[in-house]
């Protein structure tokens, strides 16, 4: 080929990258693909010939510097591979580009390392993009939520490429949006991480609740979670959940897939990266916190089979004067995980100066992505105003609409405890909830002791300044 044909270069040809090459040529973009291993990259051709009509021209390459030649300048590379490998292969990489030429991160990158990359290459002249991308592998392949942040002048030039390939909310709006400068891009898909976390720990504790507590069976947790489809709650997550409920084990055991998976839960890292930056930012996300903590606790399979023989306790509800409380819960749960996440990305906004406009976040999220919910208009909404609160329960009509329903959450929280299911994030969603509408907590205890034991000193409500006290020890 005398000239260059492809319009962008796809490095990592796994599930994800060769599914979003193929997303992109189905939109008549020419794709070209790389892997070091040419049977990798043959196989790539071949199987774009089975999966792509004729709109798009797709090729994989093993030759690097042959890769690099068939880009059209300025040369688009988007990387789709570990967050272990990215310095890796930008290092390989910039041995061989131009000024100009553009890298995008479409993996999950922690933020800071993404701000940190945008400012060696900027420094080289090379344009750099962080890509959040949800959806998984079916995502990748029919249209994913995406998240971009970084070099300005660069996403527009990848947009018109990248804006057909996106999953479209039903209101037609594209799943794709500028999330700004920065690590932007793979904060806000770190964050949409930890929603994700948070809101499979809640329906993990509805399936506990009703499973091992209330002793329903799978066919019947099936029916009530397929009856929310039509509800408020229609969402990714519980669809896929009424889909597991009753699937068959495709071992041929003779029973449910779900009641033959071990229940241990690791984690990849992405929610705890949200508990860190929440706290290192000093935004409460005690949901998400409990979602990480759950997972780490499953971890402890072994130990747990040896304690659940030591320790005592209660075991069971009643099922039939919880279920008609569950959706009120679960729906305010879900509603204080989304703000939490939000309220995280308002303040990164004012830390970082990313400038995420958040009504963009909450738009792209609609569609293509794992935490999709109609409750996400809810959300557009809130952040279209001119003036939107910094956390949404900080609006009348969503702190009203939380009123209505913290009854039911209530009620799931203390049968939870009655009955001795563990009940994490909803517990968590209902401490979060009370905290807001407490006036006064006890922090003037805390603060009175560490000045009692360090003279850390205290403020007064009838003065201003910082006080300390000579505390009287009393015998």
């Amino acid at each position: 080929m005398a000239n260059p044909n492809f319009d962008i270069g796809i490095v990592g040809l796994g599930v994800m990258g060769a599914n979003f090459g193929f997303n992109l040529a189905s939109h008549g973009i020419h794709v070209a693909g790389y892997h070091p291993h040419k049977e990798k990259a043959d196989a790539f051709t071949q199987h774009a010939k089975a999966e792509v009509s004729q709109k798009g021209l797709v090729q994989g390459f093993s030759d690097l510097k042959i890769f690099l030649n068939e880009l059209k300048k300025p040369r688009i590379v988007l990387m789709l591979v570990p967050a272990g490998a990215v310095d890796k292969v930008i290092e390989e990489f910039t041995q061989l580009l131009d000024k100009h030429d553009i890298l995008i991160d479409g993996g999950n990158s922690h933020y800071l390392h993404t701000q940190r990359r945008l400012d060696r290459l900027s420094d080289l002249g090379l344009r750099y993009l962080g890509m959040g991308i949800s959806g998984g592998e079916s995502g990748a392949r029919n249209g994913p939520s995406m998240m971009p942040g970084g070099d300005p002048d660069a996403w527009k030039h990848v947009a018109p490429l990248l804006e057909p390939a996106a999953a479209v909310a039903d209101d037609g709006t594209p799943c794709i949006a500028w999330m700004g400068r920065g690590g932007s891009g793979h904060f806000v898909k770190m964050v949409h991480n930890g929603i994700e976390y948070a809101l499979m720990q809640l329906l993990s504790e509805v399936y506990d609740l009703l499973h091992r507590g209330g002793g329903l069976s799978h066919a019947h947790l099936q029916r009530l979670f397929t009856s929310w489809q039509d509800s408020s709650l229609a969402s990714y997550l519980i669809d896929i959940t009424a889909d597991i409920l009753t699937q068959p084990d495709d071992q041929n055991t003779g029973h449910l897939l779900l009641d033959q998976i071990r229940d241990k839960a690791s984690q990849k890292g992405t929610g705890k990266w949200t508990s860190e930056a929440a706290f290192e930012l000093g935004i409460p996300t005690p949901v998400i916190d409990a979602a990480v903590s759950a997972r780490n606790l499953s971890d402890y399979y072994e130990e747990r089979q040896q304690t659940s023989k030591l320790l005592s306790g209660p075991l069971g509800i009643s099922p039939d004067t919880l279920q008609a409380r569950l959706a009120g819960a679960l729906e305010t749960a879900m509603f204080l995980s989304y703000s939490q996440g939000m309220h995280l990305i308002d303040k990164a906004n004012k830390t970082y100066g990313f400038n995420t406009p958040i009504a963009s976040v909450a738009s792209i999220w609609r569609g293509g992505c794992i935490i999709r919910a109609d409750m996400l208009n809810e959300f557009v909404d809130i952040y279209s105003h001119d003036t939107p609160p910094v956390n949404p329960i900080f609006s009348k009509e969503h702190a009203d609409k939380l009123s209505m329903l913290e009854s039911d959450l209530r009620a799931v929280v203390a049968q939870g405890a009655l009955g001795g299911i563990p009940l994490s994030a909803f517990s968590a969603s209902l401490a979060y909830y009370d905290s807001w509408r407490s006036a006064r907590l006890p922090a003037n205890l805390i603060q009175a002791q560490r000045d009692y034991f360090g003279s850390h000193t205290y403020e007064r409500l009838d003065q201003n300044g910082s006080f300390h006290t000579h505390w009287h020890h009393q015998d």
